[in-house]
C-alpha cells in the first residue's frame, strides 16, 4: 500500500519545494473518482494533490486520463485570470496544485450575496468561452484525438457514455437504444457550432470556492476541471443551473453578457442545450454503477436525475417535431 505522506513527498521534491516541510495532509472530501488531498507546508504554502485510482478500477470511458484535461483548465483560467487553482506539477500518476481560498459555495449567503457572487460567476465564466482550443473534444484524448467538429466530437461522447449504460447495466428511465433514437433526430444542430471553446461542464457550487478573507463574499476559485472540453459554451450551462434553468438565473446572465458572453436561446439552441442535459445526466446514472454508490444516493440519482433525463429527451422530441429540423 502507498504511503500517502511518502508519496507526497516525492511529488513536492519533483516540483521544485521542499518535501521536508510538509507539515499537514488529510484526505478533501466531495471527490468521486480521484483520490485527493491537502497539502501544508511549513512555509505557508497549501496545495491540492490528485491522484487518479489505479486502472484495474471500473471507470468510465471519457474518464482516462482525466487530470491531463483539469491540467489543461488551470492552464486556460490563469490565462484569462480566471480565479481557479494554478498547476505547479503534473505527472502520469499525479496533478500538484495550489489551494484556492474560501469555502465551497453553500446555502448561508444572502440574497445580496448571492446575486453578487452569481453575476460575478457569469463574468468568469464568460472569460473561460473566451478560450479557444485546438479542436473539439476531450483534451485527454480519451476517446480518441481531437475532432475537426462539434458534432462528430459530441456524438462520440455521447454514443461513450451509452455504451457504458449498456457495459454496466445501468438503470436509465429509457433504454439506450430509445435515448440514441432521440438525441441522434437533434444533432444536426451542432453544426452551428464551428469554433472549439473551453468549457468546464461541472460548474455546479461544490465546485466554486466563495472566499470571505477581505469581510465580503467574492469568488475563491472554480476547482476539479477535469471534466473540460473544447466544445460549445452552451454546454457550460447545464451545470451552472444543476436539475433546474439557467434561464431563471438573471444574475449570472447579466454578468455574463457583460462580459461579452453570447446566451440566446432560439430553437437551435435550446435543441442543443437539452442534448447537454441529456449527456450529463446520463453519465450521473451510469456513473453509480462503477461508483458502487450506496442505497440512498441511487434512491436520489432515480427520484431527481432520472426525471430531468426525460424531460431533456422529451423537449428534444417536441423541438424536433414543431421544428422539422434536420438530424
Amino acid at each position: 500500500m502507498v504511503d500517502s505522506w511518502e508519496r507526497a513527498r516525492r511529488i513536492l521534491g519533483e516540483a521544485g519545494l521542499d518535501p521536508g516541510g510538509l507539515a499537514h495532509l488529510a484526505p478533501l472530501t466531495g471527490g468521486t473518482y480521484n483520490t485527493v488531498e491537502e497539502l501544508r507546508l511549513t512555509d505557508g504554502g497549501r496545495y491540492v494533490l490528485k491522484v487518479p485510482p489505479p486502472a484495474a478500477v471500473p471507470g468510465m470511458r471519457h474518464e482516462r486520463r482525466l487530470l491531463a484535461s483539469e491540467a489543461e483548465f488551470y492552464r486556460s483560467a490563469a490565462r484569462v485570470g480566471v480565479p481557479a487553482p494554478r498547476l505547479v506539477s503534473l505527472g502520469d500518476d499525479f496533478l500538484l496544485m495550489t489551494a484556492c481560498p474560501g469555502e465551497t459555495w453553500g446555502d448561508s449567503l444572502t440574497d445580496r450575496e448571492r446575486t453578487a457572487l452569481r453575476t460575478e460567476l457569469g463574468g468568469h465564466v464568460a472569460r473561460l468561452h473566451g478560450v479557444t482550443g485546438p479542436g473539439h473534444g476531450y483534451p485527454s484524448g480519451a476517446l480518441g484525438p481531437l475532432a475537426p467538429d462539434w458534432r462528430t466530437a459530441f456524438t462520440t461522447m455521447f454514443d461513450a457514455v451509452l455504451d457504458d449504460a449498456r457495459r454496466y447495466g445501468a438503470r436509465l428511465p429509457r433504454s439506450a437504444d430509445a435515448v440514441a433514437r432521440t438525441a441522434g433526430s437533434a444533432y444536426g444542430a451542432l453544426d452551428e457550432v464551428t469554433v472549439p471553446r473551453l468549457v468546464h461542464f461541472d460548474l455546479w457550487p461544490g465546485n466554486i470556492m466563495v472566499d470571505r478573507s477581505d469581510g465580503g463574499a467574492r469568488i475563491g476559485g472554480l476547482i476539479d476541471g477535469e471534466r473540460m472540453f473544447w466544445g460549445d459554451p452552451l454546454a457550460d450551462f447545464v451545470s451552472l443551473a444543476l436539475l433546474g434553468d439557467i434561464r431563471k438565473d438573471e444574475a449570472f446572465l447579466a454578468g455574463y453578457r457583460e462580459a461579452g458572453g453570447r446566451a440566446e436561446f432560439d430553437a437551435p439552441a435550446r435543441l442543443r442545450l437539452a442534448l447537454y442535459r441529456s449527456y450529463l445526466y446520463l453519465i450521473m446514472l451510469t456513473e453509480t454503477v462503477p461508483r458502487e454508490v450506496g442505497a440512498e444516493q441511487e434512491r436520489w440519482v432515480q427520484e431527481a436525475v432520472a426525471p430531468e433525463l426525460v424531460a431533456a429527451l422529451d423537449e428534444i422530441e417536441d423541438l424536433v417535431a414543431t421544428g422539422r429540423l434536420t438530424p
